[in-house]
């Protein structure tokens, strides 16, 4: 996984391995890399794992178990393009489950608190309709959801 251009490095308090295992349960084309643990020199407990390395989407990830000094915020989210509702629907409920949390338009947080935007591509196609009132119908519909409901957001920018 080295030599690949960009690595996002999520930083968590302990639980780095477990969140690389979950990652690359949600996501089917994923591939684990190497693990580092920590070692007398510190900072955390000799043996312990100190990173995991992964590979989601053709994206590079290496998971940091950093202490609980930094946690995430929806300052930073990863944006899942969805070919169809079914596709969405289920990284919405991969991503929510076992203590995620739905938010709006789209948006989740998992039981790690990393945000997700799952977003259908004609969702986006609909809120960037070159028609500003269909752009703006679509718009309205969709900051009224949290799971996007595509058919919901083409009937609201068809409505004249």
């Amino acid at each position: 996984m080295a030599g690949k251009g960009f690595t996002t490095c999520l930083w968590f308090d302990g639980d780095a391995e477990a969140a690389a295992d979950f990652y690359l349960s949600v996501f089917k084309d994923g591939k684990r890399g190497r693990t580092g643990h920590y070692t007398a020199e510190g900072p955390g407990q000799p043996g312990a794992v100190m990173v995991v390395e992964f590979e989601i989407n053709g994206q590079s990830f290496i998971a940091l178990n950093g202490g609980p000094q930094f946690t995430f915020s929806e300052a930073v989210s990863f944006q899942i393009r969805c070919a169809d509702d079914a596709e969405a629907d289920y990284y919405y409920e991969a991503l929510t489950r076992d203590g995620g949390e739905e938010s709006a338009c789209g948006w989740v947080k998992d039981k790690f608190g990393l945000s997700w935007q799952v977003t259908p591509e004609e969702a986006i196609d609909l809120i960037s309709d070159p028609d500003p009132g269909r752009a703006a119908r679509a718009t309205a519909a969709m900051m009224k959801m949290n799971k996007l409901d595509v058919a919901e957001m083409r009937r609201a920018a068809d409505a004249a």
